[in-house]
């Protein structure tokens, strides 16, 4: 059999720990590692805690951490010792997570139980926040001394021979405690799972298991006690009652050690008394604190909570205005009275609170006039959007253009016309810019009042603002309304008489196309003497006599341009150009100008004008007019005789068409069917047309009948009553040659007259050649009212 294989360890002695009598046995050995590659070793003995810190060299790793301790060969390392002595020591670390650097530890010893923290970050110990917790009263080192300890995130379990007692590391206190019986031994060790964090205790004869359950839930009372607000929050925040209290007393904290602001945003977040907390800082007279309050306490409401809104912003907007006014007057904090400003203005423009100061805006308007604030009154008024009061409050203080940017800024039309008849008294120009900026957006009818006040006081210089806008109106808008041209017209017929006349001439003489008001336009030129206008208003008008009269007064020329225009009344034109004619006879008393009247019109002949001359005048101004007037009688003279010649022919003419029509016949075969109905047509009377369609005189009356006329309905029935009246039978069989000749009566038609009548409206053409069968071509072969009945005959 081979020999079984051994290992073989060698060891060597690092470094010895001492106490005050030599050497000590070592208690617990702990080894973590830092940043940067740094090792920490906690060593324990009975009444010393060591640390030694230190890297391993690179190439060095086999000897382990000697080169760590040999730092410390000659002197010793970083300890903590204190004098009580229980035989022996157990340190316990915290650790989060598992895999991860404690965080926290504990060393039980003599004199109690060391706590601190573990800060890696420091370069030669990293124990930190170290404190002494003595042992509670109840446990004497000398009789039951502990036997164990395990340390938890917020407590340190000790373990005693018959019971376990968990104390809490923040402030000392025994939290649970927990009595084993005598049946089950004495307790003889506690240990701590690190993987699950399960307690385990055990005797010589069962084995106990601890696990640890909201453990941090009155951890929030003991920071808060310990004014640690901050963690105290973190280990509350899902907790509202509690963190309430901890906001409570946070505030209530700073309030007494005077940091107001602090206090202030702590009070906001609580469910104190808002009216005590109000007060207490009106009492410290801290209203920079109190606006703080406020404001904190605004951000929290509601939307729903409309009241307490409108309450706290009102009041914040009085303690503001209050602050800036003592501020303002202090040069030597400028810059603050600045930084206040900004935040007042941020806070009117917070849209947050845009809906609630947009809702009670007529008590801020109030607040801000109280203080005499115009300065924030204008810019509270534009955040608003209430450009109307920013506008009027500009214009009272004679800021005219500062006024017009913010209308032309924002372009409201309503504003243009309230504040256009202040501006453009001062700003005549720039106003009416602004308008023709806006274009079609203004109505200028509802400018014209401010140009009617402006150009009543104005000189002919600012009037011609006023029609520099209404031809912007007229020749680039085009706009048609009668106010506006008529306004234009009123500013002509005062200022420019040469524009005046251009314009009518533009506007035409249709009047349904002209767009200003005929009479008042005739009006207005009769009260400022525009005679010529007054002449064209006439022509437009077709008052074309009342036209030739005052042209008459300006020039014969117009005149005679007017006696022309009714081209459809040879009459009338003849009457005018006589009134032309009377007045240079008699009024200019020029003979030559008559005769060149009498070429001008053809109208016109000398002895129209004659009676107009004096009695005694010389022929020879007339001669050559006699003469070319003789001319034309014996031209007209030859013209009738030979229309005379011409009708004599033509009647003549048609004297033989009617005798040939009179010996005109059609021969009718017995065969022969009317061309309606298809019956024979000899066996009742008929109509035969030149076409060759043949019809029963029935037969074309009920297909003419429906056609006609309504009139020639009533015509119809009415002739065919007569002829029925007059169809009286006979008393005997002899009938008298002309009896259908013989008159019925004073103011009576003849049966044959009636006849005939009759036949000029059903025989007038051929139903089926004539324009009756052109008109029917859009009617339907069936009529709709009787397409059901003809539907049915058919089935």
């Amino acid at each position: 059999m081979k020999p079984k294989s051994t290992r073989c360890f060698w060891t060597t002695q690092v470094y010895t720990l001492e106490e005050e009598s030599g050497p000590a046995p070592v208690c617990c050995l702990e080894i973590e590692r830092g940043l940067e590659g740094k090792f920490f070793i906690i060593a324990t003995t009975r009444k010393r805690l060591f640390q030694f810190v230190g890297k391993v060299p690179e190439g060095t790793e086999q000897q382990g951490f000697s080169s760590i301790f040999a730092v410390h060969a000659d002197h010793l390392p970083s300890f903590r010792e204190f004098p009580a002595n229980l035989g022996f020591s157990e340190i316990a670390f915290y650790t989060p997570k598992l895999r991860s650097n404690p965080r926290s530890f504990a060393w039980m010893m003599g004199n109690g139980v060391l706590y601190g923290t573990l800060d890696y970050s420091r370069p030669d110990s990293i124990l930190s926040d170290e404190r002494v917790w003595v042992y509670p009263p109840d446990i004497d080192i000398t009789v039951n001394k502990p036997i164990s300890i395990v340390l938890t995130q917020f407590h340190f379990l000790l373990l005693l021979p018959d019971r376990v007692k968990a104390v809490c590391t923040l402030n000392g206190q025994v939290v649970f405690q927990d009595l084993f019986l005598e049946k089950f031994g004495l307790l003889t060790r506690m240990i701590k799972d690190p993987t699950v964090q399960q307690i385990w205790i055990h005797t010589e004869k069962v084995v106990f298991r601890y696990h640890v359950q909201r453990e941090s839930r009155d951890v929030w009372k003991m920071y808060m006690n310990m004014n640690k607000f901050d963690l105290a929050k973190e280990y509350c925040k899902d907790r509202p009652e509690c963190l309430d209290i901890v906001l409570a007393k946070e505030a209530e904290h700073c309030f007494q050690n005077k940091r107001y602001l602090d206090s202030a945003k702590c009070y906001a977040l609580t469910q104190n008394y808002f009216e005590e907390i109000a007060l207490k800082f009106i009492e410290a007279k801290q209203e920079e604190a109190l606006m703080e309050f406020l404001i904190k306490k605004l951000s929290n409401l509601k939307p729903s909570e409309k009241t307490q809104t409108t309450l706290l912003t009102t009041w914040l907007t009085e303690l503001y205005l209050n602050w800036l006014g003592i501020l303002q007057g202090d040069l030597s904090q400028r810059n603050l009275y600045l930084d206040t400003r900004e935040k007042f203005r941020t806070f009117l423009s917070s849209p947050k609170n845009k809906d609630c100061l947009f809702n009670n805006r007529a008590s801020i308007y109030e607040l801000l006039a109280s203080h005499g604030d115009t300065e924030h009154m204008v810019y509270f008024a534009v955040i608003m959007q209430d450009y109307e009061r920013v506008v009027a409050h500009h214009c009272q203080h004679d800021e005219y253009d500062e006024a017009l940017n913010v209308l032309s800024r924002h372009r409201d039309e309503k504003l243009f016309y309230k504040f256009s008849p202040v501006l453009i008294q001062h700003i005549p120009k720039k106003v009416v810019d602004a308008w023709i900026s806006m274009g079609s957006r203004l109505d200028a009818r509802n400018l014209i009042p401010a140009l009617v006040n402006y150009s009543q006081s104005a000189s002919t210089q600012q009037i011609n603002e006023a029609i520099r806008y209404m031809e912007f109106c007229v020749y680039q808008l085009e706009e048609t309304q009668q106010a506006i041209h008529n306004y234009l017209l009123s500013l002509y017929a005062l200022c420019r008489p040469d524009s005046l006349l251009s314009y009518l001439e533009q506007a035409g003489t249709n009047p349904n196309r002209i767009h200003y008001d005929l009479k008042y336009a005739l009006r207005l030129c009769a009260e400022h003497g525009h005679h010529r206008a007054c002449v064209h208003i006439y022509k437009v008008m077709e008052l074309y006599e009342e036209a030739v009269d005052l042209a008459l007064q300006v020039d014969v020329d117009l005149a005679k341009s007017c006696a022309d225009l009714p081209e459809d009344d040879e009459e009338l034109r003849k009457k005018l150009w006589l009134k032309i004619a009377r007045h240079v006879v008699q009024e200019e008393k020029d003979v030559k100008k008559a005769m060149a009247c009498l070429s001008s019109c053809a109208l016109l002949k000398i002895e129209d004008v004659l009676p107009f001359f004096p009695d005694f005048v010389t022929i020879d101004h007339f001669k050559e007019a006699i003469c070319n007037s003789l001319e034309d009688y014996n031209k007209h003279i030859e013209e009738l005789k030979r229309e005379m010649e011409e009708a004599t022919q033509s009647a003549k003419r048609i004297r033989e068409d009617i005798q040939e029509m009179r010996n005109k016949y059609g021969s009718v075969e017995p065969q022969e069917k009317c061309a309606a109905c298809d019956f024979p047509l000899l066996n009742r009377p008929f109509y035969l047309f030149l076409c060759g369609h043949m019809f029963h005189y029935d037969c074309l009356l009920q297909a003419v009948f429906p056609n006609l006329p309504a009139y020639k309905q009533a015509k119809l029935e009415d002739l065919q009553k007569k002829l029925a009246a007059t169809s009286q039978p006979s008393k005997s069989h002899h009938r008298p040659k002309d009896a259908d000749t013989i008159s019925l009566g004073k103011g009576q038609q003849s049966r044959e007259q009636i006849k005939a009548d009759i036949d000029d409206i059903v025989a007038a053409e051929c139903v089926y050649c004539g324009e009756l069968m052109i008109r029917s071509i859009d009617k339907p072969f069936i009529d709709p009212q009787k397409y059901e009945e003809e539907m049915q005959s058919w089935l």
